[in-house]
C-alpha cells in the first residue's frame, strides 16, 4: 500500500493540498469495496422498509376546494391528477421577490427541475407529477421554454401552499384519489427534496409505491412483476402486456442477480 506524496506549498495548479486516501492494489480495492457494500445493501433494505411504512401511513381527506391556473385555464386539485390515481405536487418558488425573478426561478428549485426524469415512466404507474408556483402562467410558459422543462406547471391562486406546508419553503406533497375524493398521503421537504427527481424516488413517496410484487405493501395494493412494466418513454400503451422479448431479457437478468447475490 502506497500513499500519494504530500502536496507541496508551491503547487503550480493552485489547488488546495488534499489529505488523500491510500493508493492500493486492485485486489485491495475490491476487498475495501466489498466491505462497504455490506453497509450499502443494509441502507437499501432500510430505505425499502421506510417506503413500506409510508405505504401504511394514514391518509387525510382534502376537504377544501383549491383552484389553480393552468395552461388550459382554471383547474381543481382533482383536475391536476389528469385522470390518474396518484398526484405529486412540488412547490417551486418562481414569483416576484424570489431571487432570479423574472428571468429565473429559485436556483435550488431550478436545480431540482433539471433532475426530473422523463414523466412517461411515472405516468405508467398511474402517477402524475407537476410543479406549482405563484407566478402567472405566461411567465411559467416563458420560463419552461427558456430552461427546456416539460413538467406540467400550474399557478397557485389560494392558500394551497400555506395549507400544505410549502408557503415559505419548497416541498413535495403526495396525494391519492378514490373516485372524486382526494387524500393527502405524504410530504417530503428540506434535505429530503435533494434525492427527488428519479422515477424511484417519486414512487417511493407515494401511497402505492413502485407497485411491484417484491414490495411489502398492504393486501390488495396494485402490484406487477418488477422490470416487466418498463418501456421506452415513447412506447407505453395502457394495459398492454409486457413485450415478450423484454420479459425474456429481464428474466435472465433477474436470474443472474439471484445467482450472484444468493
Amino acid at each position: 500500500m502506497t500513499r500519494i506524496p504530500s502536496a507541496q506549498k508551491d503547487r503550480k495548479d493552485g489547488q488546495q493540498a488534499m489529505n488523500t486516501p491510500p493508493i492500493v492494489s486492485p485486489q485491495e480495492w475490491v476487498a475495501a469495496r466489498e466491505k462497504l457494500l455490506v453497509k450499502e445493501k443494509a441502507m437499501i433494505r432500510a430505505r425499502d422498509a421506510l417506503a413500506a411504512e409510508r405505504r401504511r401511513m394514514p391518509w387525510v381527506a382534502v376537504e377544501k376546494a383549491y383552484a389553480f391556473d393552468g395552461p388550459a385555464g382554471k383547474a381543481s386539485l382533482l383536475d391536476l391528477f389528469q385522470g390518474r390515481r396518484q398526484l405529486i405536487v412540488y412547490r417551486a418558488f418562481f414569483e416576484p421577490g424570489v431571487h432570479g425573478w423574472p428571468e429565473h426561478a429559485c436556483i435550488g428549485c431550478s436545480l431540482g427541475a433539471d433532475q426530473v426524469g422523463h414523466l412517461a415512466h411515472l405516468n405508467a404507474r398511474d402517477t402524475t407529477l407537476l410543479y406549482a408556483s405563484r407566478a402567472p402562467q405566461a411567465d411559467i410558459a416563458r420560463l419552461k421554454a427558456r430552461m427546456g422543462w416539460e413538467i406540467p406547471w400550474v399557478t397557485i391562486t389560494d392558500s394551497f401552499d400555506a395549507d400544505f406546508g410549502v408557503d415559505e419553503w419548497h416541498g413535495h406533497n403526495a396525494f391519492i384519489r378514490d373516485g372524486d375524493r382526494v387524500f393527502r398521503t405524504y410530504f417530503i421537504n428540506s434535505r429530503g427534496d435533494e434525492a427527488m427527481g428519479t422515477v424511484w424516488s417519486y414512487l417511493d413517496m407515494t401511497a402505492l409505491g413502485r407497485q411491484e410484487e417484491w414490495e411489502d405493501s398492504p393486501e390488495g395494493y396494485p402490484q406487477t412483476r418488477p422490470y416487466k412494466w418498463w418501456n421506452w418513454n415513447d412506447s407505453y400503451v395502457p394495459n398492454a402486456a409486457p413485450d415478450p422479448k423484454w420479459v425474456k431479457v429481464s428474466d435472465a437478468g433477474e436470474a443472474a442477480f439471484r445467482k450472484r447475490d444468493g
